[in-house]
């Protein structure tokens, strides 16, 4: 019995993206939100969606506040741990936006959709997304960061929030008898 012929390879080149590292991939299907490090900016907090290898979030127009992601071609990205807080895995990522009109934001904006919690108008918002927010793919690139032993914390941003008088010495205590 003759064998088939084999398929014919296609005749364009497919970009295969390079593995994710198994950390990653594992801290990033479990993570529901993730910090995200633009250069020059402060680290922000986001919701997203793991999908197909890469990391998808909505950003600006009303949506959650990630300045400089939309004209971002890399950010840093850290993954903690829903049950205490932990730092899990920190990478750095490709960052691209995704194009409206194209294939990937027809599968990827349905998972944001069905992701995304108190969405104010649900009929409209894909609409709204693509005119005046701006969905963009995260993807890891190289290894997970090492952890650092020392401490993680930054200095808390500059506000105009000021006390206005000494807190009293009584706050919260009861008097003793």
């Amino acid at each position: 019995m003759a064998h088939p012929p084999a398929p014919e390879p296609p005749t364009e080149a497919v970009a295969e993206r390079p593995p994710v590292h198994p950390l990653v991939a594992e801290a990033m299907r479990k993570a529901a939100l993730i910090w995200i490090e633009v250069p020059g900016e402060r680290a922000r907090a986001a919701w997203t969606v793991w999908h197909d290898g890469a990391a998808y979030v909505v950003h600006g127009g009303g949506e959650q506040p990630v300045p400089g992601l939309g004209e971002a071609t890399q950010a840093r990205i850290v993954v903690r741990s829903g049950d205490n807080g932990s730092r899990v895995a920190a990478f750095q990522a490709a960052v691209s936006p995704v194009d409206p009109a194209g294939e990937e934001w027809s599968v990827t904006v349905p998972l944001l959709l069905a992701k995304r919690l108190n969405l104010p108008s649900p009929g409209d918002a894909e609409q709204r997304w693509a005119t005046s927010s701006g969905v963009s793919r995260l993807v890891p690139v190289g290894d997970p960061e090492e952890p650092s032993s020392g401490s993680l914390a930054e200095p808390p941003p500059p506000s105009p929030a000021t006390t206005p008088a000494p807190i009293p010495r009584t706050l919260h205590r009861k008097p003793r008898r």
